[in-house]
């Protein structure tokens, strides 16, 4: 992109400085335009991924045709020749980003021989000089693109492995808890309905043998619904050092460094869920909303006064929380906080950092 607006720059200043005549000059600025926009269109398409932006042939043979027409008739003629040799050579450029890989360098190189051919048939007393010229702005400049779109594209799967790792923790967390649902009620319900159907075949055979073994299935059933009632329980409030590893492997799986300083047990029991709740609250947060690289959770206990932090990075400059109104999860934080007298905060904890911090004690 950057190759373009230096050729419409340096162009254009030659076209003003040197007199080229009316028609010749309005033809070498449509070609000039032709070239920028066909390199622009086909780098974009480029950003999908390299060797999958590919074009019609004879659209690429055509804008290579303009380009080397203009060349040729600039390069021998006293005008700004580095602007008019990058003509064929963004060419060269878009046209090697998009094609598949198996292909690319054979035409790069023919496409490379030709824009240097030109210039040495073209150039008259400056031949040499045009067709170093011209070779050297090839190079450069299809280095150039290629590094830039692989970096791009680099960038481009990294987010998407950083989405996947994301997904496939919360199918592990939906995972576990499935699992656990089933070790507990899978027992129960088996018995359940074994001793259903033995207390039916006794009824008018043993009445009282029958009524033993629905007592036994009115128990089994209780005791299934209260174990399930405290899987559940011991899902939505865990312990604040459960939700701290849990948090720690997740913004792992997503490739954020993560530390914690501090220790969670000192927490009081009474507030255990609820600073977990802010860490899950804020792991959510940091995995949505930022480009972190970095996160860092700090607890601080004194005299059963506690504050747990979680500060990141990845979060521009201009980043205002709470512009469009806080989510529901920050929302039921600070009711949540504030019930027991704490409270939750959240700002820029310094250049591009951000931090959630939750305050509470015992008897606040």
């Amino acid at each position: 992109m950057a190759g373009g607006v230096v050729v419409g720059l340096g162009t254009v200043a030659d076209l003003l400085a040197h007199d080229h005549g009316v028609l010749k000059s309005v033809l070498l600025a449509a070609a000039v335009a032709i070239v920028i926009t066909q390199h622009a269109r086909y780098m974009r398409r480029a950003m999908i991924g390299l060797g999958r932006g590919d074009g019609p042939l004879w659209e690429h043979a055509a804008t290579f045709a303009v380009a080397l027409a203009a060349w040729a008739v600039t390069s021998g003629g006293g005008g700004f020749m580095p602007a008019w040799a990058m003509l064929p050579a963004l060419v060269v450029a878009h046209v090697g980003a998009v094609l598949p890989a198996r292909s690319r360098w054979p035409v790069v190189t023919v496409m490379a021989v030709l824009s240097v051919g030109v210039g040495g048939l073209f150039g008259g007393d400056d031949a040499g000089l045009a067709m170093l010229t011209a070779g050297v702005l090839i190079v450069a400049l299809v280095v150039a693109d290629l590094a830039q779109l692989w970096i791009w594209d680099l960038a481009v799967k990294q987010e998407q492995a950083r989405k996947t790792a994301e997904a496939l923790a919360v199918a592990e967390e939906r995972l576990r808890f499935a699992a656990d649902l089933h070790d507990i009620q899978g027992h129960h319900l088996q018995a359940i309905a074994l001793k259903g159907e033995l207390a039916q075949r006794l009824i008018g055979r043993d009445d009282e043998l029958a009524r033993q073994h629905a007592g036994e299935v009115a128990e089994l059933a209780r005791t299934a619904l209260r174990e399930t009632r405290e899987v559940v329980q011991g899902y939505r409030r865990a312990s604040l050092g459960t939700e701290i590893t849990n948090a720690v492997g997740v913004l792992r799986a997503a490739g954020i460094e993560t530390t914690v300083e501090g220790d969670a047990a000192g927490v009081p029991p009474p507030l255990q869920p609820l600073f977990g709740a802010l860490v899950r609250e804020g792991t959510t947060n940091v995995l949505r909303h930022s480009r972190a690289r970095r996160c860092a959770v700090l607890i601080d206990v004194l005299d059963g006064q506690v504050c747990v932090r979680l500060r990141n990075d990845g979060v521009p400059a201009d980043f205002a929380p709470g512009a469009d109104g806080e989510g529901a999860g920050l929302a039921g934080l600070r009711e949540r906080f504030a019930t027991v007298g704490g409270r939750v905060e959240v700002g820029p904890a310094g250049p591009e950092e951000f931090e959630l911090v939750g305050r509470a004690g015992v008897g606040r």
